[in-house]
């Protein structure tokens, strides 16, 4: 008996779990977009670790750019939807940036972290210091920048 009252109050348990789940995706798709370079060294992990804080912070929604580039279908949607876009590429070669081209999208705001004095080391994570004065200095006021373009969309390449 008692194994037929918790398989019916696990559907009960769901519905708030799966009610707070949508408002948090509603909530998510109002946000700008941030693609992040996620490559090996240690300016590609900066770029990554700023645009997972952005997301987890609910300031902006990451999204993969790996499936952007690869033409993901659901991805290319979301990248082509009109939102506001920040792009973080870690190094000169602007892999992000590219990547959106690649499918007829610009970011509003694009950022290489190279033209901010960020190294770019190989076999190194990015210090503390370096996350945090980079965030300060520079992914902070490129998302000031992008909420007040109050006509930002994403515009072709």
């Amino acid at each position: 008996m008692a194994h037929s009252q918790q398989t019916q109050a696990a559907p009960a348990a769901a519905k708030p779990a799966q009610a707070a789940l949508r408002e948090t995706q509603q909530r998510y798709a109002q946000l700008p977009l941030v693609y992040a370079c996620s490559g090996c060294s240690s300016s590609a992990q900066l770029a990554n670790q700023l645009a997972l804080r952005l997301d987890h912070q609910g300031l902006a929604e990451m999204s993969c750019i790996a499936g952007v580039a690869s033409d993901v279908k659901p991805l290319v949607r979301t990248a082509r939807s009109g939102r506001p876009i920040l792009a973080l590429d870690g190094c000169a070669l602007h892999c992000v940036r590219h990547a959106l081209a690649r499918q007829e999208v610009r970011p509003q705001v694009h950022v290489d972290f190279s033209r901010h004095a960020v190294a770019k080391d190989l076999h190194r994570l990015p210090s503390a210091e370096e996350c945090e004065a980079s965030w300060n200095g520079v992914v902070l006021p490129a998302l000031d920048a992008l909420l007040q373009d109050s006509t930002a969309t994403a515009r072709p390449a």
